[in-house]
C-alpha cells in the first residue's frame, strides 16, 4: 500500500515538473494576477498604433458618410471638377480592401496608386502620405483589416469632362507629386521632426492651408501661406503669417488647447477645423500634439502683404453706427461691450488676427451660420454661436462685421453687403 502511494506521489510530481517545464519555455500568455490586465501581444498593440495613426490621418472623415458604417465609402466630396466618392476600406473581400496586402496597401499610400493600378485622384491626400513611413503604413493596414468588414460598393465618381479621363494625372503627379518618405532634419531636435512628420505627413495640414490653382494643385513655395477651401468657402489662413494664423508668438500651451481641445486662449476652432478636432487631433497624445506645435512655431515667416494699418477712418460714420448697435445688441452679451470675450467660452475679438484677416470669409460666415466649437474630451460641452441670418440682413451683416474688424484698433477691412449676399446664397434653405 505504502509502495502504491508513493509511486503516485512520484508520478505526481514527475506531472507538476512536467508542467512546469512546459510553463517556462511554451510562449504562452503569463498568468494574470487578481486585479491586473493582462499585457497586449504584439498583434494587438500594432493594431491599437494602427488606429492611433489612422485618427491622426483623419481616414474616417471622408471614409465615413453621416450616419454610416465606419470606412465603409460613399461620402460625396465635391471638388470644382465634380463628385468624387471616398471608397470603402473596411476589409470586405468583395468590395472593400479584404484581398489587399500590406505591400499593396503602403503602394497606395507611398505612391498614389491602387492595388489594381488604377490611379487616385489627389483628393486622397498620397502627395502627403507619402511621407509616412512603412511602419506606420503596415500599423493603418493591420487596424483597417481588424474593423467590421462592410459589403457595400463603391459609387463611381461623377467628374465632368476632361477630369474624368485619369490619364490626366500623369500629368498632374508631374507638376505636383514629390514621393518619397519623410526624411528627419538632422539639426533639429526629435520634438521638431516629430511635428514636421505628422503636419507634413499624415495631418496632411497643406491640403487646406495652401492654396489650390485651378488645376487642383498647389505650389510648395507657397506651403501654408493659406487660402480659399474649395466648394466649401471657408477661408483657411495662413500659418505662416503672425498676421492671419501665424503661430510665432503664441505660447506652446495655447496651440496645444487650440488643436486638441478646440478653444484657447487665443482663439476657438469652428467649421472645418473644428470637425479636423473633432475626429482627428483631440485622439492625439499630448506629447505629439506640443511636437506639432513646436513645428509650427518655426514655420518661416512669409507676410504676403505690407504690414496693415487700421481703416476705421474709410469706414461710412453711418455703417459704423449701425455695426455698433448691432454690436451692442447681439454681441456684447457674450464678447464684451470692448471685445475681450469671456475666458475659452466666449473667444476675444479685440486683437483677434482670424478677424482681421486680409479675407472676412470666416467672420462672415460665423455672423451668418453660427457654429459650435467641438465636442472632444476636453471640452465635452462647448459653448455655441447662434446664427443671425434670419435677424440681420445684408447691409447689417456686413455693418457689423466691419465694426468688429476695424474698433478697439483691430487692423481688418470694411466689408460690403455684396459680400454677405455672395455667403448668404450657400446657406441652405
Amino acid at each position: 500500500m505504502k509502495k502504491g502511494i508513493a509511486i503516485i506521489v512520484a508520478l505526481a510530481i514527475l506531472v507538476l515538473a512536467a508542467i512546469g517545464v512546459v510553463y517556462w519555455t511554451h510562449p504562452g500568455p503569463l498568468p494574470v494576477r487578481s486585479g491586473e490586465a493582462a499585457a497586449p501581444n504584439a498583434a494587438t498593440q500594432v493594431i491599437a498604433r494602427g488606429e492611433y495613426l489612422a485618427r491622426a490621418g483623419d481616414c474616417v472623415a471622408c471614409h465615413t458618410p453621416p450616419n454610416g458604417k465606419a470606412f465603409a465609402g460613399g461620402r460625396p466630396m465635391p471638388t470644382p471638377f465634380g463628385a468624387l466618392y471616398a471608397p470603402n476600406i473596411t476589409p470586405d473581400d468583395e468590395t472593400g480592401i479584404g484581398k489587399w496586402t500590406p505591400d499593396d496597401f503602403y503602394r497606395m499610400m507611398h505612391t498614389g496608386v491602387s492595388r489594381d493600378g488604377t490611379l487616385l485622384y489627389p483628393a486622397m491626400p498620397f502627395a502627403s502620405y507619402t511621407k509616412v513611413t512603412r511602419a506606420d503604413s503596415d500599423a493603418i493596414y493591420a487596424y483597417l483589416m481588424s474593423v467590421t468588414p462592410a459589403k457595400q460598393q463603391n459609387r463611381p465618381h461623377e467628374l465632368k469632362f476632361p477630369f474624368n479621363n485619369r490619364d490626366l494625372l500623369l500629368g498632374w503627379r508631374t507638376l505636383y507629386f514629390r514621393e518619397g518618405e519623410y526624411a528627419a532634419d538632422p539639426k533639429q531636435s526629435a520634438e521638431w521632426n516629430r511635428g514636421a512628420y505628422l503636419v507634413q505627413g499624415l495631418g496632411h495640414c497643406a491640403m487646406c492651408h495652401t492654396a489650390i490653382n485651378a488645376l487642383g494643385g498647389s505650389s510648395e513655395a507657397k506651403a501654408f501661406e493659406g487660402g480659399m477651401i474649395p466648394n466649401q468657402n471657408w477661408y483657411a489662413p495662413s500659418l505662416t503669417s503672425n498676421r492671419e494664423a501665424g503661430l510665432g508668438n503664441w505660447e506652446l500651451q495655447d496651440i496645444a488647447d487650440l488643436l486638441q481641445v478646440g478653444v484657447s486662449h487665443r482663439g476657438t476652432t469652428y467649421g472645418p477645423m473644428a470637425e479636423v478636432v473633432y475626429d482627428s487631433l483631440q485622439y492625439l497624445s499630448d506629447a505629439d500634439v506640443k511636437a506639432v506645435g513646436v513645428y509650427l512655431k518655426t514655420l518661416p515667416q512669409k507676410e504676403a502683404q505690407a504690414p496693415v494699418t487700421n481703416e476705421a477712418r474709410l469706414v461710412q460714420p453711418g455703417v459704423m453706427e449701425t455695426g455698433r448697435k448691432v454690436y451692442e445688441a447681439q454681441c456684447a452679451t457674450c464678447h464684451g461691450a470692448q471685445g475681450k470675450g469671456n475666458g475659452t467660452a466666449f473667444p476675444p475679438l479685440a486683437g483677434n488676427q482670424s478677424i482681421t484677416m486680409s479675407s472676412p470669409v470666416n467672420a462672415i460666415r460665423m455672423v451668418l451660420n453660427g457654429g459650435y466649437a467641438p465636442g472632444t474630451r476636453k471640452n465635452p460641452r462647448p459653448h455655441g454661436m447662434p446664427p443671425f441670418s434670419h435677424l440681420l440682413n445684408d447691409d447689417e451683416v456686413a455693418a457689423v462685421v466691419t465694426y468688429i474688424r476695424v474698433a478697439w484698433e483691430n487692423t481688418g477691412t470694411p466689408v460690403t453687403p455684396a459680400q454677405a449676399n455672395d455667403l448668404r446664397k450657400l446657406l441652405p434653405e
